[in-house]
């Protein structure tokens, strides 16, 4: 019995631990499986969130690349175009300068041959130098005449003046495609604003040339019309904090100075360009009659019923017509009306930019107060403390207007022009 017990107990102790059960494989199984979803999950789903901002991604730059691309097509356009303002202009000047010359020589020669004529003129010389004469004087007046109408030194002045738009605005394209990111409005504006530019300024001479003399005299306007819908003034003068760089006082210096220049500079440049429009209209009207005559006048030379009043008439006409048309094409008053209507059509672009800036409701929509506020000074040729000044005077003028020699003293806004 003893034997029997010990052989038991022996086998026990020699027989292997116990094998896990099927239930612990199979939770072990289940924790691996799903952990490897976890993983396989995990994985899909940032790829897919990454795919995802992908495709946001490049909904969002495609606009940008385009308008981008449009933007550099259009800048390079305004660089070529200003370049073809810029020859234009140069060869509109020089039909100032050679058709002046000419006429002034054939006018010159013409009151030449007409004096010979009348001095020692015979037969058939007299008829040679009194023919030619007239011919000269002719084809002077017929020459002058299209000279007057097209005004060739107001035609190289707006020129000039298209050139240096296109080359500003050129660089304001480049300057914004460096500085952020452009969008479609920008390259809407950018394109009115050349439009605007070829409308205030166009190139051919037949059918689309400007008025050379206006019935009503009004500023050069190269600027697109944009309708605002917010008319009312930002924030309602409420709060004196500064935002964005503006505060009460800096928006009443900017309508002061606004106010002086529709007083001053605007009303004035507007003045010179009608009172220069005035002078050109009757040398315009001048040349042409004396040279015509002129031309009667040498035709006329040594016949009996006119005696010596046809003498006159071809020699002192000529001279005259002469000092009349190196006044006008000379001096280049055409010019200097252009000249004068595009200053103001400056200050009316500054006085609409500043209302405009004025009337947006948001600070933050604005262009930082201070850096609008110097560039108002730099194209005033001013300081900031000297535009501050203006600005203090303009008000104190508002509220004394009562005086009558207020508006003699008041100062002008711009000391550039």
């Amino acid at each position: 019995m003893a034997t029997i017990q010990a052989s038991i107990l022996l086998s026990r102790s020699a027989s292997p631990s116990p094998t896990p059960t099927p239930k612990a494989q199979t939770h072990r199984l289940s924790a691996r499986k799903l952990n490897g979803q976890q993983k396989f999950h995990t994985i899909t789903k940032t790829s897919t969130e990454r795919h995802r901002n992908r495709i946001n991604t490049r909904k969002e730059a495609e606009p940008n690349i385009e308008a981008s691309e449009e933007l550099h097509s259009i800048m390079n356009l305004v660089a070529d175009r200003a370049v073809m303002h810029q020859n234009i202009g140069i060869q509109r000047d020089n039909w100032n300068h050679l058709l002046l010359t000419s006429i002034n020589g054939m006018t010159v020669t013409a009151a030449t041959m007409a004096a010979l004529a009348a001095v020692s003129g015979e037969g058939n010389s007299l008829l040679a130098l009194k023919l030619s004469s007239t011919i000269l004087y002719a084809a002077a007046t017929g020459v002058l005449l299209v000279m007057n109408k097209i005004q060739p030194s107001q035609l190289a002045e707006e020129q000039r003046n298209a050139s240096r738009l296109l080359k500003q605005l050129h660089e304001q394209i480049k300057s914004g495609i460096t500085l952020r990111k452009p969008t479609s409005n920008d390259v809407k504006d950018a394109m009115e604003r050349v439009l605007a530019i070829d409308r205030a300024y166009p190139l051919p001479l037949l059918g689309a040339m400007l008025d050379k003399f206006p019935k009503a005299v009004e500023p050069a306007v190269w600027w697109p019309k944009e309708m605002r819908n917010q008319k009312e003034s930002f924030g309602g003068g409420k709060g004196e904090g500064r935002r964005n760089g503006w505060s009460k006082e800096l928006e009443e210096e900017m309508r002061g100075v606004v106010g002086v220049m529709k007083r001053k500079d605007s009303a004035e440049y507007l003045r010179l360009s009608k009172l220069v429009l005035t002078v050109n209209k009757v040398l315009a009207v001048t040349g042409p009659w004396l040279t015509g005559l002129a031309a009667v006048g040498s035709a006329l030379v040594r016949t009996p019923w006119v005696g010596s009043w046809a003498v006159v008439f071809g020699v002192v006409f000529g001279a005259l017509a002469t000092v009349v048309n190196t006044i006008e094409h000379g001096g280049q008053i055409g010019m200097i009306f252009e000249m004068y209507r595009s200053t103001a059509g400056f200050f009316m672009l500054m006085e609409e930019s500043i209302e405009s800036t004025l009337e947006e409701r948001a600070a933050e929509e604005r262009e930082n107060g201070e850096v609008f506020e110097t560039e108002v000074a730099l194209k005033l040729g001013r300081s900031l403390s000297e535009l501050k000044n203006l600005a203090s005077f303009s008000s104190s003028f508002t509220s004394s207007s009562s005086s009558s020699n207020s508006e003699s003293t008041e100062e002008y806004a711009s000391k550039l022009f």
